[in-house]
């Protein structure tokens, strides 16, 4: 851990084998879990939760309240937004403080990978293993397994484990290229293959 050239808050928690990288930013009360990897310049808002062996991209902004998965990956420059409605003032013209609105947050699942400079709209959630191009624009939840590229994003295909698209096989069945692995789509929805 680079602590020395980074701004880690004393009361942020930083698992075993955790690598924060020149200045990156890890607010109070973040947790972040083992073996993750935070790039040069990335950020972690207050309370931000983040599980094991996630990798935060150069310049990655993770706003609170974002929760991520185990193996997520935040590509570079990529943005978890928290602000519904942002505004700098008030009607009324006041600078808002934290008083004046209410954080609302990004859930990104297992396995879960969002492209370069890519943006999240809050409040979403991008389900597991699913993969966000780099550059879309996600304002609706994202399905497990699910392509999503485009602004505002669209589901294109579905991916893998391994990132990799799939290929229809038959009858509701995808297969990946990479590993050979079998999903089924039922619903509108991807499982792993039993």
């Amino acid at each position: 851990m680079s602590a020395d050239i980074a701004d880690i808050d004393p009361r942020a928690t930083i698992g075993p084998g955790t690598r924060v990288w020149h200045l990156a930013q890890i607010r109070e009360d973040a947790v972040l879990g083992a073996d993750c990897i935070v790039g040069r310049g990335a950020y972690v808002g207050p309370g931000v939760q983040i599980g094991d062996n996630v990798k935060l991209q150069n310049h990655a902004l993770v706003y609170e309240p974002a929760r991520l998965g185990d193996g997520v990956f935040v590509g570079p420059a990529a943005v978890l937004t928290n602000d519904e409605y942002p505004r700098a003032v008030t009607p009324d013209g006041r600078l808002k403080t934290g008083d004046d609105w209410t954080a609302v947050g990004v859930t990104v699942g297992e396995g879960a990978s969002i492209g370069a400079r890519a943006v999240c709209v809050a409040p979403v959630t991008v389900g597991r293993w699913s993969l966000v191009a780099a550059g879309a624009v996600v304002t609706k939840d994202v399905p497990d397994f699910a392509l999503v590229v485009g602004v505002p994003a669209r589901r294109v295909g579905w991916v893998g484990r391994a990132g990799h698209p799939l290929q229809p096989k038959d009858d509701g069945v995808w297969l990946c290229p990479a590993t050979g692995a079998e999903y089924q789509e039922i619903n509108g929805e991807l499982q792993d293959r039993i």
